[in-house]
């Protein structure tokens, strides 16, 4: 069967999504070649089967320009394929679903957020099948939708041998933005410095154009809180570095609200770190010990955060041991490759 994925970028070093490099080239061996349209290309090496198509935002062209492309490649390329799975990105759908119905293409989306509207409801009409990995997503609500694993590519992340774990070291790594609550936690490592407690904190994260001024002005709370000799900030890193930044760390942090169910918990945890979560769907998987039930609240966060940090290092070894047990068991990278690929070839 020949694929096409459309999404956002193929970029190995993409420091959001350059999980999905590696995602091709496992769908790569379950299909007889893929085509992917993406809004920006950037640096990848993937097998001979699969073929980028770039709309052009690295080129910097205009919105016009990428609406010409899309439909260009659409059209052209339609005897070279013969399903459409949509990752993320609705838009896509609701612009050319009538088109791949009238050329017969069966329509996949994968979708995972708790928000949404009218237009993702339109969008999933078009769609055979609806993939997301929390039962709190938008999308978890039609009969149409399917549950998926997380896919965690478990043979990069894995415990870094060579890296020194630092003891009494908390991570925040993801998007800088306000839905994954840095501040909040950041207030939390605050009050906890206050009582004495012993700690060193790391704040991985580029924010979009949009969220500058909200990473500045947490930067600048650390200054008031005067945590800047415990607490320190870096901008988000390429994918490929991330497995060596959780194995330097003991505890990773994900305020997130469930529904989004952030890969990168099952990433830190793969990578041995215990993690401290807001997801419900986290807590299915590793137990309510360490679920923060108010991702909001600075003080609640605090509490779990005293709890962790007064696990001995044998205790917090085995607890982090057997999640990353779970996630090789359901979540990994290859699970979800057969899972996609079994889901999609039937009608």
């Amino acid at each position: 069967m020949k694929l096409l994925i459309v999404t956002q970028v193929v970029d190995r070093t993409d420091p959001f999504l350059g999980f999905f490099h590696a995602w091709l080239i496992e769908l790569s061996k379950h299909y007889e070649h893929i085509h992917v349209i993406c809004l920006k290309e950037g640096q990848h090496q993937l097998p001979a089967n699969v073929t980028v198509h770039s709309l052009g935002k690295e080129g910097g062209v205009s919105r016009t320009m990428y609406l010409r492309r899309f439909f260009r490649f659409v059209w052209q390329l339609r005897r070279e394929y013969d399903t459409v799975f949509v990752h993320m990105n609705q838009e896509y759908i609701l612009l050319a679903g009538w088109l791949w119905k009238l050329l017969g293409k069966r329509i996949y989306m994968w979708r995972n957020h708790y928000a949404g509207n009218f237009l993702t409801d339109l969008a999933a009409k078009f769609c055979v099948k609806v993939f997301c990995t929390s039962k709190f997503s938008h999308t978890a609500k039609y009969k149409k939708t399917v549950i998926m694993p997380v896919g965690v590519d478990t043979d990069m992340f894995m415990p870094q041998t060579e890296i020194e774990r630092m003891p009494r070291s908390i991570l925040f790594f993801g998007r800088f933005a306000p839905a994954k609550r840095p501040l909040v936690l950041l207030e939390a490592l605050g009050i906890i410095a206050q009582e004495g407690t012993e700690f060193s904190a790391s704040f991985y994260g580029t924010a979009l154009p949009a969220d500058a001024a909200y990473r500045e002005g947490v930067v600048e709370r650390d200054r008031e809180l005067a945590l800047e000799n415990r607490v320190k900030f870096f901008e988000g890193v390429p994918h490929a570095q991330a497995p060596r930044i959780f194995s330097a760390h003991e505890i990773y942090m994900n305020l997130s609200s469930s529904g989004t169910y952030d890969k990168a918990m099952f990433e830190a945890a793969a990578c041995g770190c215990l993690v401290l979560a807001a997801s419900q769907d986290f807590e299915a998987l590793a137990g309510k010990r360490f679920r923060l039930t108010d991702a909001e609240d600075a003080p609640a966060v605090a509490e779990k955060l005293r709890e962790a940090l007064a696990l001995s290092e044998s205790e917090r070894t085995s607890l982090a041991a057997q999640l990353r047990e779970k996630i090789l068991a359901d979540q990994s990278l290859k699970t979800l490759g057969k899972r996609l690929a079994g889901e999609t070839t039937l009608k």
